[in-house]
């Protein structure tokens, strides 16, 4: 069992944890949904997260949001479509550790495939709900049938199985796979790809684990930042803060603590497990310890285009050493042990 917070917790830090597992669960046919917004967790204002399920062929319904979307492939296999304005069609498979990102406005939608799917969804806005979602047949619902049949340039009798109202989500056949013949919108093919395997990438290791980083520098297409963090049992991801964003977290596996400085004498310790979401105000600096028998596995999301980090043991690495002497009282080991660090993630 973990032990109470640290005496260094102190003063007065708001609330920086939920779980999914206290939100509200929508279980439609093929699939359900959850979300964690601003209302379950007020001091998330930059960022908002939805966890889905669709079963084998399950439809999340063809829509669009006001606000971006930033994508995690938790589990499972799906298969997602996009259009962007200057008419290029996107079509792609995704698995476990792949991300997609669809701008405000760009119409999409998920389907999963043989061994369905679960994913994390993240907008970039805390205020997001997925209820002011636009979807395709709620639209054509609310919009007179004649309008419609004249748009689509067919007659009103050709209509007479519109759906009344929004689907959302809804079970239908698993499509094939491969595709076969991908539609081609009239500006050929997107030039930049709308998808990115995260687990591909090489990760930066150190001592008791490693991160991948996904941003505008390696992921053209997105103008969110993201970073994917483990950290073996008993191992530390280093103090730290961003310069740049608040942090949105998303506990993947295993068990946790953070701790967050909130300056003026203030810290608070939270206990992280997964289907936990965590929230870092913007620049406070914090850490997160593995407390579990397995590795812990989280994310991290910020609403910018490029991951920025600074590091407590750069920052004094990089200090003339007698002037960090002068401020922590400590001696030449310690001043050595921070000079033969350079990026450490987690020790």
């Amino acid at each position: 069992m973990t032990s109470g917070p640290p005496p260094t917790d102190a003063g007065s830090v708001p609330n920086l944890r939920f779980s999914f597992a206290d939100a509200r669960l929508r279980v439609e046919h093929g699939g359900w949904a959850r979300e964690v917004t601003q209302r379950e967790l007020p001091v998330a204002t930059t960022l908002a997260g939805v966890n889905m399920a669709l079963e084998p062929g399950a439809v999340r319904e063809l829509h669009w949001h006001t606000q971006a979307e930033w994508a995690y492939m938790l589990a499972g296999t799906a298969r997602i479509t996009a259009l962007d304005p200057a008419g290029h069609a996107s079509v792609d498979d995704v698995g476990e550790g792949d991300l997609w990102f669809f701008g405000p406005g760009i119409p999409h939608s998920i389907q999963g495939l043989a061994d369905g799917c679960e994913f994390l969804l993240v907008f970039d806005d805390g205020g997001f709900s997925e209820d002011a979602t636009f979807l395709l047949t709620d639209w054509l619902a609310h919009t007179p049938r004649e309008a419609v049949a004249r748009s689509l340039g067919v007659t009103e009798h050709d209509l007479h199985g519109l759906p009344c109202g929004e689907r959302y989500i809804f079970a239908a056949a698993v499509p094939p796979v491969p595709l076969g013949e991908r539609p081609v919108g009239p500006g050929g093919p997107p030039a930049e790809s709308l998808t990115f395997s995260l687990l591909a990438q090489e990760p930066i290791r150190s001592r008791g684990g490693c991160v991948r980083i996904a941003d505008r520098g390696n992921f053209p297409a997105t103008a969110i930042a993201a970073a994917l963090v483990d950290v073996e049992p008993g191992g530390l991801r280093e103090l730290h803060w961003h310069p740049n964003a608040a942090e949105w977290q998303y506990y993947v596996s295993g068990r946790g603590r953070m701790t967050v400085f909130a300056a003026e004498g203030r810290a608070r310790t939270f206990d992280v497990a997964a289907g936990d979401v965590g929230y870092v105000p913007f620049a406070m600096g914090h850490h997160v310890e593995s407390t579990g028998e397995e590795p812990l596995r989280f994310l991290e999301v910020f609403r910018s285009e490029r991951y920025a980090e600074i590091s407590l043991n750069q920052w004094l690495a990089l200090t003339p050493p007698a002037l960090v002497r002068e401020h922590l009282r400590v001696g030449d080991g310690v001043l050595g042990a921070l000079r033969r660090e350079k990026r450490p993630v987690a020790r």
